[in-house]
């Protein structure tokens, strides 16, 4: 099972097994992650599950589609490395992803 680790702005690590299949914001919310509300549930409506990827794992997640490129606009401290969390989907390549949660979510 893909283990992601999840980064706290105060640097705490939580590291959390994911199935493949599931989104990196279902493990999230499955494990109960601070800082990732996920108000819409993963229909990519809001950007309440931000995150920002590893700089060693921006090429393995890949690029937002446009959709949420235009979520992102909603988010806090938008940086390069944001993604919607709701937006990737989890596979056995992505084992050992790390994440890390903004201060804020909006």
């Amino acid at each position: 099972m893909p283990k992601i680790t999840f980064i706290q702005p105060d640097g705490t690590r939580q590291e959390v097994e994911a199935e493949a299949g599931m989104t990196v914001m279902e493990a999230a919310k499955k494990n109960l992650v601070e800082g990732i509300e996920a108000e819409c549930g993963g229909a990519c409506a809001c950007a309440t599950c931000h995150v920002y990827v590893d700089s060693s794992w921006i090429e393995a997640v890949g690029k937002p589609a446009e959709m949420e490129e235009d979520m992102l606009d909603f988010a806090f401290d938008v940086r390069d490395s944001s993604r919607l969390s709701c937006q990737i989907k989890v596979t056995d390549e992505l084992d050992g992803l790390v994440v890390t949660v903004p201060e804020k979510q909006f």
